[in-house]
């Protein structure tokens, strides 16, 4: 007889429950969400324990490896697949939910999710918090704006750098507004001194790794596009082909398709994580507008916009670009996009953008 566990984890307690290969339960308790209290409480299984199943959630990424460290066979579930499995359940505790898990391990109707490595989940930690404070300075700032349009000022064709300036001239005449408005720019100009600190660890880290530099040979493939891109692949190796790296980043349509009648071919998914597909569509969008010169996805998608729009050709090179990064991730290749140009001017243009990089963080 093997057995099977579920672990509902919560921040503070987690439901624990083991059923046989037969689906009987053997066990439903609660511990303390602490990896050498969930095995105390499994020990009289262990010898024939075969799985413990998780959702991933925000403590996944230390509980999950502790449990391994322990000796557990645990199995982190995607959060998706979990919610649906679960959906026929009539009640929802964390008792039934710990039960659902133990069924889901038992019957292997699961979908691992990846766990990333410390490093990684570093390197994430420093751009979520990069585009955090890149927000609030935003929010900030059109908050300044919305705020000055009841006394008829309007700063739509004042520039970032003579922001401050333009609001403290349009509000000095009125002594309390000026205060007001002295604190929110205070406020800013902190947030952006920080922001730009946290950028340039972005660029210092992506100037001395080398995969990331390579991908930086790719127009439009910026410091921020070619991080987010590392970070959330973490292991090449999980993707038996490069073209799979685009659905995972929901950049692929869904479809709805039941019998002879129906068939939709829906919009991109949007699964996966927003930040690397935000980071790609830019990269695309870039790369299509920018660019000046000879580019063979760029030809490709240009065509698409002229036989469709702009937004979609943008998705269609996003989609483009994931593949072709990981490829090069992959082979250990380097990107040409114009055949026909000569390998000393490909030298040449990377050369100059490593420089220009260089010097950012100099």
């Amino acid at each position: 007889m093997e057995f099977f566990c579920g672990l509902d984890v919560s921040m503070d307690e987690t439901a624990i429950c083991v059923v046989d290969d037969q689906g009987t339960t053997h066990l439903q308790v609660t511990a303390v969400t602490d990896p050498e209290a969930i095995r105390t409480a499994l020990e009289p299984f262990l010898p024939r324990l075969r799985r413990v199943g998780h959702e991933a959630g925000a403590l996944s990424p230390w509980f999950h490896p502790e449990l391994l460290k322990l000796g557990l066979p645990a199995v982190c579930l995607e959060t998706q697949h979990v919610r649906a499995a679960l959906s026929a359940q009539r009640n929802k505790t964390d008792a039934a939910d710990a039960l659902g898990l133990a069924h889901i391990v038992r019957t292997g109707w699961f979908r691992r999710a990846h766990i990333k490595t410390e490093a990684c989940y570093r390197m994430r930690l420093l751009l979520t918090h990069r585009r955090n404070l890149k927000r609030k300075f935003l929010d900030l700032e059109n908050a300044i704006r919305h705020s000055l349009k009841a006394f008829g000022i309007r700063l739509s064709k004042v520039g970032r750098g003579g922001f401050a300036q333009a609001v403290r001239e349009a509000v000095a005449r009125d002594a309390l507004t000026s205060e007001l408005m002295e604190a929110m720019l205070n406020a800013r100009a902190a947030l952006w001194k920080e922001y730009c600190r946290l950028h340039e660890l972005v660029v210092k880290f992506v100037a001395g790794h080398e995969l990331c530099r390579r991908f930086l040979q790719i127009p439009g493939v910026g410091p921020v596009a070619a991080l987010s891109f590392v970070t959330g692949i973490d292991d090449p190796s999980r993707f038996r082909r490069s073209r799979d790296v685009a659905a995972c980043f929901g950049l692929t349509s869904r479809r709805w398709q039941s019998g002879s009648s129906i068939d939709v071919q829906g919009r991109i998914s949007k699964a996966g994580d927003p930040d690397v597909r935000r980071a790609l569509y830019e990269a695309a969008s870039a790369l299509l507008t920018r660019f000046k010169r000879k580019d063979k996805v760029k030809t490709w998608g240009l065509a698409i916009a002229k036989r469709s729009c702009h937004r979609k050709a943008c998705v269609a090179v996003a989609r483009k670009l994931a593949v072709i990064m990981h490829a090069m991730w992959v082979d250990g290749t380097v990107y040409v996009g114009n055949p026909a140009a000569s390998e000393k001017d490909v030298a040449a243009r990377t050369s100059a953008k490593d420089r220009k990089l260089l010097g950012a963080h100099a």
